[in-house]
């Protein structure tokens, strides 16, 4: 890449030409193969969710989240208000295409409209979401709406360093690592390093294209077994 130089002689960053600033996500639904993604909500997702999380006897799930698992009705429903209400995190639920029922939320956060930055986080996916074709098509669900249809220029995930699966999931979908921001927050009662990873618009295309190729039902066999896997498609 060439390197732009000021009137001083000074190195400079890559001009953005019409840049403006973008819109901000909205409370829109965003329709996959495999699921969709509803702005969240207490009275229609509320009594799902809460079924789906408490297929496990214990929260480990919810140990790098920033709350506890609900663990009564009255307690889903008191935080599904806060996630209802909350316009940054702006949250999702992710509903089973097959069956109609909620299995987990995500949400887009930090949502820096100026800069082109968006986040995804609050990710919380239940027992019956993780490993299948939902849960890796809601998260292209949302990439594909903050770069295709709102244009942003950077879509960031971050997680606590100790959470060794969340930065599995990041490198698996495709982001690029960036490096640690030590003691960067308090969480229940502890200190958290968080690691850094995004993708660029530049590097959307490449991204976009394995995320599809592996949605293909051709990728999968007759017992639901993927033929390639996600990272080799962008090879």
């Amino acid at each position: 890449m060439t390197v732009r130089h000021n009137v001083y002689g000074q190195p400079i960053g890559p001009a953005v030409d019409g840049w403006s600033a973008r819109p901000r996500p909205s409370r829109i639904e965003l329709a996959g193969r495999y699921c969709r993604l509803e702005p969240v909500s207490r009275e229609r997702h509320a009594d799902d969710l809460f079924r789906a999380y408490m297929e496990v006897p214990d929260n480990r799930d919810w140990t790098y989240l920033s709350v506890e698992r609900p663990e009564t009705v009255e307690e889903l429903h008191t935080y599904m208000r806060k996630l209802e209400l909350s316009e940054d995190p702006l949250h999702f639920a992710i509903i089973e295409a097959l069956n109609g029922t909620a299995v987990g939320t995500a949400a887009l956060m930090r949502i820096e409209p100026a800069h082109g930055v968006i986040e995804v986080g609050a990710i919380a996916f239940s027992p019956r979401l993780k490993k299948t074709r939902a849960a890796t098509e809601s998260m292209y669900l949302l990439m594909r709406y903050a770069f295709d249809e709102l244009g942003y220029r950077r879509y960031e995930w971050k997680c606590d360093t100790l959470n060794a699966p969340s930065r599995a999931a990041a490198a698996r979908y495709g982001f690029t690592f960036e490096g640690i921001f030590r003691n960067a927050i308090v969480y229940k009662g502890r200190s958290r390093d968080t690691a850094w990873h995004s993708i660029t618009a530049a590097e959307w295309p490449a991204v976009r294209a394995a995320f599809e190729a592996w949605l293909e039902p051709a990728n999968f066999d007759e017992h639901g077994v993927q033929k390639r896997r996600l990272g080799e498609l962008r090879t």
